[in-house]
């Protein structure tokens, strides 16, 4: 492994950056980290993640979001569980009402309940929080006063979406949504998983592709949603997203 499993490209244009995301509220940031440790950390993610699944099946009258851990996902009941989960998102997604579905393995809870200590996916959330990437993503949003960042590491394979929603729990503190895209290389337009946003008719004003070591930065709440993933799409949508905070 690399001395470093995460190092910031020296080369970002900070101002420029700052520039589009004042004119949009949005910006996608390419080469985010240097090549050796963008690489690294798509190897974390492809070959060293035990993947779980998050779903949720409508907002109102639901119970919530749902998760199970990869040791759950691996047993008979998991399995069927997995096919029940599917299916209600897929009905409430199909009613118009919110859902989700994709592979999720919590940075924050694999930290605080020390599943691995000291492994790599406590190094990425601690490296999420250093004053040094907390120092970028406060330059390029204007953004004053942020002081952690939460993270999942989420994979979206066939079949896999999120729906259009706003992220608005701002009184939790979150001000920057961010997604830290390892995607494999030349993920194509047909297979999906971009990070669409939605102006008040629901029209997409902007698409982010997902694009490997880029950065995608918007402020919330912001209509926004990861378009399906269709069934002939490859495995290898691979991403760190959550929130930075003030709180």
């Amino acid at each position: 492994m690399a001395k470093k499993l995460f190092e910031i490209n020296p080369d970002l244009d900070r101002r420029g950056l700052a520039a589009e995301f004042a004119a949009h509220s949005r910006v996608q940031i390419r080469d985010v980290l240097t090549l050796e440790t963008a690489s690294e950390v798509r190897d974390v993610l492809a070959c060293a993640t035990p993947w779980g699944i998050a779903a949720q099946a409508g907002a109102a009258d639901s119970p919530g979001p749902q998760a199970l851990r990869a040791d759950e996902v691996a047993t008979a009941t998991g399995k069927n569980k997995i096919q029940e989960l599917a299916a209600g998102s897929f009905q409430a997604a199909g009613a118009g009402d919110y859902a989700f579905l994709y592979g999720r393995y919590s940075l924050v809870e694999n930290y605080l309940g020390k599943w691995n200590e000291g492994g790599p996916h406590d190094l990425l959330l601690e490296y999420l929080n250093t004053p040094e990437f907390i120092a970028l993503v406060a330059d390029v949003t204007g953004q004053t006063g942020l002081v952690k960042a939460d993270g999942n590491a989420t994979l979206f394979g066939p079949q896999h979406f999120l729906a259009h929603h706003i992220d608005s729990h701002v009184a939790e503190g979150w001000r920057v949504a961010y997604v830290l895209n390892m995607t494999i290389d030349e993920w194509k337009p047909d297979w999906g998983g971009y990070l669409n946003f939605f102006d008040e008719e629901g029209d997409v004003v902007q698409g982010f592709r997902p694009r490997f070591n880029s950065l995608n930065l918007f402020t919330v709440p912001q209509a926004h949603g990861v378009s399906f993933v269709p069934p002939f799409a490859p495995i290898g949508r691979y991403a760190i997203s959550g929130w930075f905070r003030d709180r």
